[in-house]
């Protein structure tokens, strides 16, 4: 063979070997894709780059309804550079320069035949710099339609992160972050509770009878002070190192949906904290507003906190304006979701931690301030891409017509629907403490609540608003029924019988209370007893609580678990009684099904059941839902004095 002879065949040799490697690498790259989707050839082949300060979303998905991304690039000059794609099934459609030439903006389409995988982002610039960046499209563990949001059949657990349980000591303190200290005894300090304290406690929220858990928001707070509470957030894709990291929450979300418990986000698409990383560097003049003001360190408007002004046919547009152009608080920025890149960031983040974290709903923070049209959009995306989810706004109105007006389905004038869920019912909490609180005449006392929820006829779907007792900006109903007991009891029998989703704030199982100080928000978020090691009292084993704080823990367990089977509770008719004499009659049917609610302020023990004949109890067999003692509804039955009394027809539950 000559010499040419001999280089031909290695050539063919070559070329053969190189067709099995290439056949090899592609058999094994498709055999770790339908191992691992997020597995693809690009992700075997490239190595990974982050030339870029910051892009966000950090990561996405294929597989949505709409097939468009937005990214944010944040980098010294990126604005003189184009970026540049490669990757099968994702196209730029659009690249737009900011204010500030440290951003660009990229529409990015990802077609329904694009597949997971890792791609380069190549931004190039003139001078022939080039930086790359690496992008992760994942699989998307489940379908939109699978992710099921919370509903009238679920109890909600609220939670304070930060003092609730210190479930890892090592992450009290971040060096790196500017309040750097945790001191139990300052109210308004850090007290070192975190996502471990909450996992660990998830078989006692269980036990309980919860199905859903809200915590307080969890993303890092950089501010140097009072950053426990979470609604100052300097970074909408990071779980602050305090609580722990993201692991730790997916850990969460996890094993919370093992025991059939959502995770509900707490998410805040008004303002941000004044130490967010893009203040030092605003992209547009109008990301925030009144940005010009906070450029030029002049005095910024606070919000005039005229939440009516959205509804109100004479409104002014000064006083649209003041509502919702104002600063929360000085520390909070007021983002501007007229800014379409803004309104895009927004929806994005919402969309991102649902997905990541297989959230079962978000709780969403001070609804009626931002744009309002905005906020119809923002709902509206998120429940076209997932149709069973959940959505509940906090609405602080006391007027039953304004919380309407925020439900989806709402037959407003002006023609607004805001895709939202459920509204708060702040109203009906207010109605409940007044009653119980007022002496009994013609227009007050038991009224104020027969009357609250006769209003029920103006709400689109009653069953789908959140009602509650107190929660973490409000003095604890301990304190709002001044102390007493009975009245504690009436409050949640009430709410947790009545046709809502009910909300429990952690602690009023066992009557925390903020007595000393009256509405204080450091002495409202008081520590759970037993969240951190050598505390004397544990209320999670009962250790240490008084007897008036056992009952109480009990009669919640004994309530919220029955709660949790009876159809009649989740799905039933309401009928009511005019209050008489002191004492007011709820009854929830479905079918064969009957729960009897009495609330009684009285001293009388004995009630007469001619009023109620419609029910058509007569000769059947009830159980008191508390202390599962059996009896026939007769002509007269036996009421706890100055109490609540709650019976059920269903014997077995």
């Amino acid at each position: 063979m000559s010499m040419f002879q001999d280089k031909k065949y290695i050539n063919s040799c070559k070329s053969v070997l190189y067709l099995f490697c290439v056949v090899a690498l592609n058999m094994s790259c498709n055999n770790a894709v339908k191992e691992n989707e997020e597995v693809s050839y690009t992700k075997v082949i490239a190595e990974t780059y982050n030339d870029v300060e910051r892009i966000e979303p950090i990561n996405w998905w294929v597989g949505f309804k709409s097939q468009d991304l937005q990214l944010l690039v944040k980098n010294p000059n990126i604005s003189q550079s184009q970026p540049e794609i490669n990757y099968p099934g994702v196209s730029i459609i659009a690249v737009h320069k900011a204010n500030s030439p440290n951003y660009l903006f990229i529409d990015l389409k990802i077609d329904k035949q694009a597949k997971a995988g890792k791609f380069n982002i190549i931004f190039k610039f003139e001078n022939g710099e080039e930086k790359r960046q690496t992008y992760t499209l994942k699989s998307r563990v489940k379908a939109s339609d699978d992710y099921v949001g919370f509903n009238s059949s679920d109890a909600i657990y609220l939670i304070t992160p930060d003092r609730f349980s210190n479930g890892n000591p090592l992450n009290d303190i971040d060096t790196k972050l500017l309040e750097k200290t945790i001191d139990r005894s300052d109210d308004y300090a850090r007290h070192g509770g975190d996502i471990k304290g909450i996992t660990n406690h998830l078989d006692y929220i269980e036990d309980l009878g919860f199905t859903a858990i809200w915590p307080c928001p969890m993303l890092t707070n950089n501010m140097s002070s009072s950053s426990y509470h979470g609604y100052a957030i300097t970074d909408f894709y990071e779980i602050d190192p305090r609580f722990g990291s993201l692991d730790d929450y997916l850990e969460l979300s996890e094993k919370a949906r093992k025991k059939g418990i959502k995770l509900i986000g707490d998410q805040v698409a008004n303002h941000c904290g004044s130490e967010h990383w893009w203040m030092k560097d605003l992209p547009f003049s109008d990301w925030v507003n009144q940005q010009k003001a906070f450029e030029n360190h002049e005095q910024l408007k606070i919000s005039n906190h005229r939440r009516t002004s959205n509804q109100d046919p004479y409104a002014s547009t000064k006083d649209k304006q003041g509502m919702s152009e104002g600063w929360f608080v000085p520390s909070m920025p007021d983002l501007n979701q007229k800014n379409p890149f803004m309104a895009k960031y927004i929806i994005q983040n919402s969309i991102w931690w649902i997905e990541t974290a297989g959230l079962g709903g978000i709780r969403q923070d001070t609804y009626p301030y931002p744009d309002k049209e905005f906020m119809s959009d923002w709902a509206g995306a998120i429940m076209n891409e997932y149709p069973n989810f959940s959505i509940v706004g906090e609405e602080w109105s006391y007027n039953p017509l304004i919380i309407g007006y925020w439900q989806k389905g709402a037959n407003n004038r002006d023609g607004y629907d805001s895709n939202l869920k459920s509204p708060m019912d702040f109203a009906m909490q207010r109605q409940i403490v007044n009653a119980l609180n007022e002496e009994e005449s013609w227009d007050k006392g038991l009224i104020k609540m027969y009357e609250g929820l006769a209003n029920d006829f103006y709400y689109p779907s009653p069953k789908d608003i959140l009602i509650f007792a107190d929660n973490h900006d409000m003095s604890r109903i301990s304190t709002q029924v001044n102390e007493d007991v009975n009245k504690v009891k009436m409050a949640l029998g009430y709410i947790f019988t009545m046709p809502r989703i009910p909300q429990l704030y952690y602690g009023t199982e066992i009557l925390m209370n903020d007595s000393a100080k009256p509405g204080d928000h450091g002495l409202i978020r008081s520590d759970f007893p037993g969240g951190w090691e050598g505390d004397a009292i544990n209320a999670y084993t009962t250790e240490g609580l008084t007897g008036a704080q056992i009952e109480m823990q009990q009669f919640v367990k004994k309530l919220v678990n029955y709660r949790k089977h009876s159809n009649a509770i989740h799905e039933g008719t309401t009928i009511h009684y005019v209050p008489e004499d002191g004492i007011y009659a709820l009854f929830r049917i479905l079918e064969d099904e009957v729960v009897v609610v009495i609330l009684n302020k009285t001293s009388r023990s004995n009630l007469s059941t001619s009023r109620f004949h419609e029910i058509g109890l007569k000769g059947k067999n009830i159980k008191n839902i508390i202390n599962e003692e059996m009896s026939i509804w007769g002509d007269n039955v036996t009421i706890s004095p100055n109490s609540i009394t709650l019976f059920s027809t269903k014997l077995n539950n």
